[in-house]
Formats: structure tokens, sequence, C-alpha cells
């Protein structure tokens, strides 16, 4: 499969996933903005963290990119450990399906 369209694939999902975290969560402010700007910074990761080639295990590839992609959302919704901690999650776990399953 190409490592393109897993990155899509796993954006997609993992994109999805934010927003119905952050639908589920408690935000005073939640608005169309904040699902856009939750998904696309996940879709991001998912297409960067299958695409992108370090000189390091994939896994590790993808947490970095993860860590990169997340620290301006953390920095501006002032909240590290969720941000961070999904963004490395879903880093790595993109990571791993693009090895895995990765022309």
């Amino acid at each position: 499969m190409n490592r393109l369209l897993i990155g899509v694939v796993c954006g997609i999902l993992f994109g999805l996933i934010d927003v119905l975290m952050t639908v589920m969560g408690k935000h005073v402010n939640a608005s169309t903005t904040m699902f856009l700007q939750a998904f696309s910074s996940r879709f991001a990761i998912g297409v960067l963290a299958a695409t992108v080639v370090f000189p390091v295990h994939p896994v590790v590839s993808g947490a970095i990119v993860g860590l990169l992609v997340s620290l301006p959302d953390a920095f501006g919704l002032h909240s590290y450990a969720g941000v961070l901690g999904t963004g490395l999650l879903f880093g790595a776990l993109t990571g791993w399906a693009a090895k895995m399953w990765g022309g």
C-alpha cells in the first residue's frame, strides 16, 4: 500500500477521533473553528508521519512528527498533556502502520 494513502487514511481516522474527543470534552467555547483545528492538526500528523523519513525507526519518526505538529496547538490551548499525548500516540501509530503496510 502507498505510504501517502496510509497517511491520508490515518489522518482522517485520527482527525475524526480528535474531533469526537473535542465534542465529548467540556469545552465552553467549542466552535466549528476548534473542530477544524483539531481535525486538520491530526490529519497533518497522519500524512506527515507516514511520509517523512528520519534515520530512526518509523514509530519514533512518527512520534517526532506528532510532537512537532502538536506543539503550536498545545501552546495555544494551554492543554499540554492531552494535546501532546494524542499527537505522540497518533504519530507513533501512523509510523507503525506505514512500516507494516507501506511500500
